[in-house]
């Protein structure tokens, strides 16, 4: 987060940081958006919201929000704005059953390396940028992994 906050100092930009562990929280998070007039939502990654991407890029689209996330499921399939980070949820979780088998074999958790994804990925959904009456810079869409047309 510092990291974040960091990058938004930087770019002049005002940064709010919300959170939300409940469906009532998701919603109360969307009004507060709205109320601030936030120009756009950055998501964190967070099991909680992974299983909820439809109803987040839903959302953001009703409210006329730009969002963006980590996984391409987000953009690819949920219908968000873009998505960046590692190739998919299904990969992350193919990570974590690994750890999980070492550790029911017998491994210490503390003697397992560090792993994590090498590469990011950068899905941009059109559609989502037209509902929402954005443009996306051509250098952009020539940086992006997939573009939804």
């Amino acid at each position: 987060m510092k990291n974040v906050q960091s990058a938004a100092e930087s770019l002049r930009l005002r940064l709010h940081v919300l959170h939300a562990s409940s469906e009532a929280e998701i919603d109360a998070v969307f009004a507060t958006l709205m109320q601030i007039g936030a120009g756009a939502l950055a998501i964190s990654p967070d099991p909680f919201f992974n299983a909820r991407t439809e109803q987040l890029a839903a959302l953001a689209l009703h409210h006329g929000i730009p969002a963006v996330y980590q996984f391409r499921e987000f953009a690819a399939a949920a219908g968000g704005l873009m998505s960046y980070g590692t190739d998919s949820l299904k990969e992350a979780y193919h990570l974590a059953a690994v750890y999980i088998g070492r550790i029911l074999r017998g491994e210490k958790p503390g003697d397992l390396p560090v792993q994590q994804a090498t590469k990011g990925e950068l899905v941009i959904n059109l559609k989502t940028a037209k509902a929402l009456g954005l443009t996306v810079p051509r250098s952009l869409i020539a940086r992006a992994d997939e573009v939804i047309q």
